[in-house]
């Protein structure tokens, strides 16, 4: 497969992702808003996420003073913000244009529509009327998006490639707002000593905020199944991490980026498949208590950067480079 097309379909799943797990972001924002707290504290929870998607000094320049209207704006509808969900549809629906006769008319039909159904929702006020529903609207058209191509693709390099943009994108996203909940902040209670009650656990604040986290992730379900108790934060950052049958854990990512770095495999990427091994059996063989006593915040930031140097050997070894 020649590279330029491969680069297309990687970076199609990649911005069809990162749509999803930036609308997954907000939601949990939206939602965590909603509850008792103070108005520095919601402040602090929307800078948060903006410096763990390093959009925050991009946020600042151009806005200033930050409120909840203007983040949202930014990050949903900024043409400016290359991560904003409309540039990254659009980017996906340009990538998926760029490749059409590699994709059957089902993957691209569902590209289109879907940005041309962003505009209409955009252009009715559904944001700003209901930011949860313009959210599950996203997270559903990246479901169908997926679900289309792999009940109409072909499993050769084309489909194999924009499975690698999938994970690789998911594993970032899925670091990034575990990170946001935990982002400097103090005397969270994966610091205390366990001797908190699950009764106290669960009218703390705190087990709402990571309800909201969980079902963001389509995770709180899962984790009821998995866990069968009350939710701490322990159990939900191991699930998101370290369980292989958790969808969107960062495990089950990499797994999937290993995999299919397997089906591509060519002359010079051994090396790229060696180093996503290592992550991928540092994340097998790790325990959650391990990487608390180690420190969530610098795991999570280091895996952040194993995670995008994977990605630049990726397109080093199969697409068009990065630009240095």
């Amino acid at each position: 497969m020649l590279s330029r097309t491969a680069d297309h379909l990687f970076w199609m799943a990649r911005y069809t992702e990162r749509a999803e797990n930036t609308a997954r972001m907000l939601d949990v924002n939206v939602q965590t808003a909603l509850m008792p707290q103070s108005a520095l504290a919601a402040e602090q929870g929307w800078r948060a996420m903006l410096s763990i998607s390093e959009l925050l000094d991009a946020f600042d320049n151009k806005y200033g003073l930050l409120n909840r209207r203007d983040v949202l704006d930014f990050m949903v509808r900024d043409p400016d913000n290359p991560s904003s969900i409309v540039s990254c549809l659009t980017q996906a629906r340009e990538n998926a244009r760029a490749v059409r006769g590699t994709l059957t008319t089902e993957v691209w039909e569902t590209h289109n529509a879907t940005w041309l159904e962003m505009q209409n929702k955009l252009r009715i006020g559904l944001l700003e009327r209901d930011p949860s529903e313009f959210f599950e609207w996203v997270k559903y058209r990246s479901h169908l998006s997926r679900g289309v191509t792999i009940g109409t693709m072909l499993k050769d390099e084309a489909f194999y490639f924009i499975r690698l943009g999938t994970f690789l994108e998911r594993a970032d996203n899925t670091a990034r707002l575990l990170d946001v909940k935990f982002h400097g902040a103090q005397g969270s209670p994966l610091a205390d000593d366990g001797t908190s009650s699950d009764a106290a656990r669960q009218d703390s604040p705190d087990f709402y905020y990571w309800g909201a986290l969980l079902r963001s992730v389509s995770g709180f379900e899962i984790y009821r199944k998995v866990y069968r108790d009350v939710i701490t934060p322990e159990r939900a950052a191991e699930l998101l991490m370290l369980r292989g049958d958790m969808p969107r854990s960062l495990l089950a990512c990499v797994d999937e980026v290993v995999t299919n770095l397997r089906h591509v495999r060519n002359d010079v990427s051994a090396d790229t498949e060696r180093f996503a091994g290592k992550l991928h059996a540092e994340l097998q063989f790790s325990t959650i208590d391990e990487i608390l006593d180690a420190g969530l915040h610098d795991y999570l930031t280091r895996f952040l950067e194993r995670i995008n140097e994977l990605a630049k050997r990726v397109s080093r070894d199969f697409l068009v480079p990065f630009a240095a």
